[in-house]
């Protein structure tokens, strides 16, 4: 009798919100190359988001993009849905949108505020509550906060302060996830070179950042999508409930 091949294993599934640039499309990249099946959620960029799909189904991988408002807990359940209808389920669920905001606390804009609060803090926890509900064993939640939360640099108070909660928020849920199997954690990038980092910066300030590591440089959404992958892989499963804060050694 011919023999029978024995089918594929199916491929882990991953959602990336804000995957459609900088950290977020890094990160859809890496985890393709890692086997990983993606869905790239994304809030507007739809073109970008449809090339990033393009460009892993052109290698070989499977991807489809979905638009969500990470706030709108509907479309974020439609959101896990697709994951589930395309792919059978999710394992890895890496929550890198955001807003970022800069003035003094004296010159607030408590509008810009709440925007940035929506997508920062209500946001994660939309994104939060569903993977918490659907992630299978083995599985990991990865939000994103920044090293400025320690670093406390001016201008960023409205910025931090969101970032801050979502790393309360990630702690409590690695210890509200025991007996699932599933890690939570966080990444704390420093001064990244993305589109929403550079916005509004003159050279001089770039370069002042860019030289606090000791590694005298900007980090790249490359450098930053090493450590999600990290982190979403069998071999970061023992990390959780950590904040890494991945700024080349700035103290």
């Amino acid at each position: 009798m011919p023999s029978q091949e024995s089918p594929l294993p199916a491929p882990r599934v991953a959602i990336v919100t804000g995957g459609s640039r900088g950290i977020g499309r890094a990160t859809v990249t890496r985890l393709a190359a890692d086997g990983f099946a993606v869905v790239v959620g994304y809030a507007g960029s739809r073109d970008l988001a449809e090339a990033a799909v393009e460009e892993i189904t052109a290698a070989g991988g499977r991807a489809v993009a979905v638009r969500a408002d990470v706030a709108d807990e509907e479309q974020v359940d439609r959101l896990f849905e697709t994951a589930a209808t395309e792919f059978g389920g999710v394992d890895v669920v890496v929550h890198t949108a955001g807003r970022m905001y800069l003035a003094p606390i004296a010159e607030l804009d408590l509008a810009e505020l709440d925007t940035l609060h929506r997508t920062n803090i209500r946001g994660t926890f939309v994104v939060a509550r569903q993977a918490a509900r659907t992630l299978r064993r083995g599985g990991a939640f990865i939000a994103f906060s920044t090293s400025v939360v320690g670093l406390a640099f001016p201008s960023y108070g409205a910025y931090s302060a969101s970032k801050g909660a979502v790393e309360a928020l990630t702690m409590i849920l690695a210890r509200e996830l025991r007996g699932r199997d599933v890690t939570a954690n966080a990444v704390a990038p420093g001064p990244t070179a993305t589109d929403m980092f550079l916005d509004g910066k003159d050279e001089e300030t770039v370069a002042r950042l860019a030289a606090q590591p000791p590694l005298e440089r900007l980090g790249t959404p490359a450098d930053i999508a090493e450590v999600v992958a990290f982190l979403a892989s069998p071999a970061g499963h023992w990390v959780n409930g950590q904040v890494v804060r991945a700024n080349g050694g700035i103290i």
